[in-house]
């Protein structure tokens, strides 16, 4: 695709004699909002790993038109490209303060990053309370608003976000739901993997649903939303 910040090339991933994803190809944009929506097993978490440079694949993988194949996590997330993963992967023994800091370890801008922290506690005043309480304390909930937070502090121009309604209470989806809506506004591309398809596709552009391995379906999220087999195999809905 024509200006594609992330465009993968016949990716695929194996692990020993199982193959996870089969040579899938898809583009995003700049300041696009994708969604990989499927079933358990289908291998949109081993997609993203692979995008974060946390699983080894073949095909190429192409971030604003290089390659970056091979390279290291962190190198990635010098580049931009910040993963939120599944089970959100705070530091339990760390400080929700420490954990902030930590999303923040390669700026060199101080006084920015204070700033930008206070902003997020006072937006999040759950995060403002506990900042000195160790994060591995926190509800669920809190904890994904952590990971959400620390993940902004890295300055991401591509969000990646790996099942965050996971294991949640309904309030705090909706609530985690309200966070992801709103970095619409920040310009920032972001790509969600989410089991909820209705809310993955309601707050977003585009979608690709992944079947064995493979993408089965994709077109604009508002289109899916409405396609009756789409409704009736992940909405659980019947058309009417």
């Amino acid at each position: 695709m024509h200006n594609a910040l992330l465009q993968l090339n016949d990716l695929s991933v194996h692990y020993g004699g199982i193959q996870a994803v089969r040579n899938i190809s898809l583009s995003l944009r700049e300041g696009e909002h994708g969604t990989l929506i499927g079933a358990n097993g289908a291998g949109k978490s081993s997609t993203v790993r692979a995008i974060a440079g946390l699983q080894p694949y073949s095909g190429d993988i192409l971030w604003r038109g290089a390659s970056i194949k091979g390279l290291r996590p962190e190198a990635l997330l010098q580049r931009g490209i910040v993963l939120v993963p599944e089970g959100r992967g705070i530091f339990s023994r760390m400080t929700v303060l420490e954990n902030l800091q930590m999303g923040a370890w390669l700026r060199r801008d101080a006084a920015r990053v204070r700033a930008e922290i206070a902003a997020l506690c006072a937006r999040f005043p759950r995060l403002g309370e506990r900042q000195n309480q160790l994060a591995g304390l926190l509800s669920g909930g809190e904890q994904q608003l952590l990971a959400l937070a620390r993940a902004m502090l890295s300055q991401p121009q591509l969000l990646i976000l790996d099942e965050p309604s996971m294991g949640l209470a309904p309030i705090m989806v909706e609530k985690i739901f309200e966070v992801i809506g709103s970095l619409r506004a920040t310009g920032i591309t972001t790509l969600l993997i989410e089991q909820n398809a209705r809310l993955a596709l309601e707050v977003t552009d585009r979608a690709w649903v992944m079947e064995s391995g493979t993408l089965s379906c994709e077109g604009r999220s508002a289109e899916l939303l409405t396609d009756d087999r789409i409704q009736q195999i992940y909405l659980g809905e019947l058309p009417v």
